[in-house]
């Protein structure tokens, strides 16, 4: 939330999910009416979301291809009504022709799984004045993958991802202050949950590196649910506590921008933990 203090006495900006798809690990089909979807985004803002997060293509393995035309015409009606009204609007999309629709309907953000791989659009971004969560992932596709891997050779990817990605950004005139940094987190790094719990320790690390702000999505990843054990081993319905408990630590080791499902439980825990903080 824009304004509010965050944990470790910094802004924390909430971004609020809504997914336009059919197949979404966590809410897949409630809002694939553009109505359904534009009234969820009301309620996420009214809640404390600083900024919707829309995406019109599911990036979880078994996510069924969608095509760039398919996330325009899902993106299209939901994206221009949110701007209408003043609503800062980020699209998820790793496509250049849907992240070109989304710079002239009037998106704050562009959100790419792939970080930004097309170098042919970099003039393009360049000139715009949308900042950019470039994404890193260990399959540096668009969906994330099952794979089984070790978390000290993840984070070194990490690195040497974003060494070349934030070099190839500012080469192109895009000031490192419009890059928001998003390190993966869940299957896109890994299938145990040891790398992203090396990354979430370790985020300052990447905050010191780069001088940009860093972005954490654990919002009810199933590793985080396997932390905690029990029903949200089990269910994705039952992490929102789960979700909770990561966001705060992401936030106090320098996190500045988390994109969540339920930003009213975040937006209240730190505001909670702040106030305790400064007594």
């Amino acid at each position: 939330m824009t304004g509010e203090t965050g944990t470790d006495g910094g802004q924390v900006t909430i971004l609020g999910i809504v997914n336009l798809t059919e197949d979404s690990f966590s809410d897949g089909g409630r809002y694939l009416d553009p109505a359904a979807a534009i009234d969820h985004a009301l309620r996420l803002v009214e809640e404390g979301a600083d900024v919707i997060d829309l995406g019109a293509a599911s990036s979880h393995p078994e996510a069924r291809t969608v095509s760039g035309e398919e996330e325009i015409r899902r993106l299209a009606p939901v994206l221009g009504d949110l701007v209408e009204r003043g609503i800062c609007v980020s699209v998820d999309s790793w496509r250049t022709p849907v992240q070109r629709f989304a710079l002239t309907q009037g998106a704050a953000y562009l959100n790419d799984i792939r970080g930004f791989a097309d170098p042919s659009f970099y003039r393009e971004l360049a000139e715009s004045d949308a900042r950019l969560i470039a994404m890193h992932s260990i399959a540096r596709s668009e969906r994330a993958t099952r794979q089984t891997t070790d978390a000290q050779a993840v984070f070194d990817g990490i690195l040497a991802f974003f060494d070349e990605r934030v070099g190839a950004l500012a080469g192109a005139g895009i000031d490192r202050t419009r890059v928001v940094l998003d390190p993966g987190m869940g299957l896109f790094l890994g299938a145990d949950p040891a790398p992203s719990i090396m990354v979430l320790r370790r985020l300052g690390e990447l905050c010191a590196r780069y001088g940009c702000d860093v972005l954490v999505s654990v919002s009810r990843k199933s590793f985080v649910g396997r932390l905690a054990g029990g029903r949200a081993a089990e269910s994705v319905g039952w992490r929102d506590a789960a979700t909770l408990g990561a966001e705060l630590f992401a936030v106090e080791r320098g996190a500045t921008f988390i994109r969540t499902h339920e930003p009213r439980l975040l937006r209240d825990a730190v505001a909670v933990h702040a106030a305790l903080r400064e007594t």
